[in-house]
């Protein structure tokens, strides 16, 4: 793999109906329903519309054998009005679903955590060898006969492992580790290259972002080690809904895609399955705008682990690299100063514009001609002016960079100055490519002043800022080069929205909290209460909060496991009931859907007295 120049990984070919995966194949666009699979007028009507926003591939929850059977009708009812898309069906608990699925859909998801293995209990269970490689032989046992079904009826299947629901058995063995789960799916996928079934495609999420990235790129590198090359589908689980979801699936997705992983997506959003198509469809392409880009050179530095980096060591410079978080810098050159008090930035530059009304404590950056020791008021140099840089007493300087324009003389100028932090720029259509080669060449040459990313965008529409700012640098984010964002929009939106975008890019990556982070999933045919409405007053009534996460999740395939690292949890339990968790405790169990979110709101009260 070139970490600097973007060249799509070459996976093996899957027929999936008449949209085959891989190969030299488009990355494949797909969603779920959400209506129930017994529905065969609602899901078909659901596929069609997941379809005409440009969906490839629909999924339906098939959790017992009669949704598995209606996929027939389902399936009859798209073709009669002239719909060829393939359908996947979704299985989880109950291998026999998945036999008579087969017989119907064109692929069938199974999760290797709970395809034989019992559900998780999430208690510390032993297994000896011997018991480990007899729950194995069971695993053989009941998966080689779903194979024969699938390759008599040309059948494709997706291993899709979730962090949310690993079995006890794995976790027995590896922990809740990204080792784990690339082993609970390479388990199943030796079972099937013995077998000579070669229609797999793979999928490994998690709705913790740096889980799900390092994992995958975990996978690739075990497939790679056992001549391996199948097809991957990448989508973060539980993202949420709105800006939130858009942001950490464009980060996640965005990183793998990135580096040419991935070839087929899900956005998964707590909204209408066809809402999350145009999404997606802007993530790929805008990914693929980088291919045939001018070639970037670049080495990669001996030190760096590209499948569990560590955060580069920077010397700290005020509050700036080192151990400090990540600092957010804003663009105000034309005076306006409108600011969210949620995400106020760390510094803001205003270039020359050096009168306009200053806000109390607030941190400026100005260019060094109008730089004039004013307190919280610092210089900025651009690479051209190094040879000014000694002339000036400030204890923090920074120094807008493009990656390519970098020399010995600029090279001298960074370690004779440590009180310099780097703003990195580039304006190759590879942002990530430049900014890479440009931290890759810092680790060798040993230089620790801390980076800065700019990233300029010319952007009317939210969304699109949105999508791209978190693609250009999730991979950055998750290999440990990010010291600050500074996101610049020159288009017609407000900066505080541009503000909240890189501060909520932060959050994604798991590097800066500023607000409540919400775990929900998009609900599906198991879900049985009304989710999007619960998110909303979920939200509603937690959103001035900081340092919580809160998962709500429309039933208990992935809720506890997903929610590991939640603090709190709302768990669909059954028709119009919901369960609350604190951690991965359930505290209260089958509360009416009408009194649930102000249950909630009890319980986060009752352990949160300052709030």
């Amino acid at each position: 793999m070139d970490l600097f120049n973007y060249s799509r990984r070459k996976a093996s070919v899957v027929h999936i109906g008449g949209a085959a995966l891989g190969g030299d194949n488009p990355i494949r666009i797909q969603s779920m329903t959400n209506t129930s699979t017994q529905d065969t007028d609602a899901s078909v009507a659901q596929a069609k519309r997941i379809v005409d926003a440009g969906g490839e591939y629909v999924r339906l929850t098939t959790q017992g054998i009669k949704e598995a059977e209606n996929l027939k009708n389902i399936n009859i009812g798209l073709r009669s009005s002239g719909y060829t898309v393939p359908l996947v069906a979704d299985v989880h608990f109950n291998p026999k679903v998945a036999d008579v699925a087969a017989l119907y859909a064109e692929k069938v998801r199974i999760n290797p955590g709970n395809y034989v293995d019992a559900a998780r209990t999430f208690k510390n269970l032993d297994y000896t060898d011997a018991e480990y490689a007899a729950e194995l032989q069971k695993i053989r046992e009941r998966f080689i006969p779903f194979l024969t079904i699938c390759k008599a009826n040309h059948t494709a299947i997706r291993i899709g492992v979730n962090h949310g629901s690993l079995s006890d058995r794995i976790m027995s063995r590896y922990g809740d580790t990204p080792e784990g789960m690339v082993e609970s799916c390479m388990e199943f996928l030796r079972i099937c290259v013995a077998e000579e079934f070669t229609d797999v495609v793979l999928s490994i999420k998690a709705s913790n972002t740096v889980v799900m990235v390092k994992t995958v790129r975990l996978l690739v590198q075990v497939m790679e080690q056992e001549g391996m090359y199948f097809p991957l589908h990448l989508g973060v689980t539980e993202a949420g809904d709105g800006e939130d979801g858009r942001i950490k699936s464009a980060l996640g997705i965005g990183a793998l895609l990135a580096d040419g992983l991935g070839d087929t997506i899900r956005v998964s959003l707590s909204e209408e399955p066809e809402a999350e198509i145009p999404v997606a469809r802007k993530l790929v392409d805008y990914v693929l705008e980088r291919e045939g880009h001018p070639f970037i050179p670049g080495t990669v530095a001996e030190e760096f682990d590209y499948i569990s980096p560590q955060r580069r060591v920077t010397t700290p410079v005020a509050n700036v690299g080192g151990s400090h978080l990540p600092i957010v810098i804003s663009g105000r050159m034309d005076g306006n100063m409108e600011i969210n008090a949620q995400f106020t930035p760390d510094y803001i530059y205003v270039a020359r514009n050096y009168g306009i009304e200053r806000l109390p404590d607030q941190q400026y950056i100005v260019d060094m001609e109008v730089w004039d020791e004013t307190p919280n008021t610092w210089p900025a140099f651009n690479y051209t002016q190094i040879d000014a840089i000694d002339a000036y007493p400030a204890e923090l300087k920074f120094l807008f960079l493009p990656c390519m324009k970098l020399n010995h003389a600029i090279l001298a100028c960074l370690k004779k100055h440590p009180e310099i932090v780097v703003i990195a720029q580039t304006i190759q259509p590879n942002h990530l490519g430049e900014h890479r080669a440009l931290l890759h060449y810092f680790l060798k040459e040993n230089i620790t002043n801390p980076v800065v990313f700019f990233q300029y965008y010319n952007e009317d529409n939210a969304e699109n800022l949105q999508i791209k700012s978190a693609a250009d640098v999730g991979a950055l984010i998750f290999d440990g080069f990010c010291d600050g964002l500074f996101v610049y929009n020159k288009g017609v939106l407000p900066p505080s929205l541009v503000d909240a975008t890189a501060f909520g890019i932060l959050q994604a990556g798991r590097i800066r909290t500023s607000k409540t982070e919400y775990i929900s999933c998009p609900g599906c045919g198991r879900t049985l209460f009304n989710l999007q409405e619960s998110i909303a007053r979920v939200k509603a009534a937690t959103a001035h909060l900081k340092n919580l996460k809160i998962a709500i999740m429309g039933c208990i395939v992935n809720g506890p496991g997903e929610m590991a690292d939640a603090d709190y949890g709302y768990v669909g339990a059954g028709r119009g009931k919901v369960s609350l968790y604190k951690g991965k405790v359930c505290v209260e169990k089958n509360i009416p859907e009408a009194e649930a979110v102000d249950k909630l709101i009890e319980l986060i009260n009752s352990n949160n007295p300052s709030i």
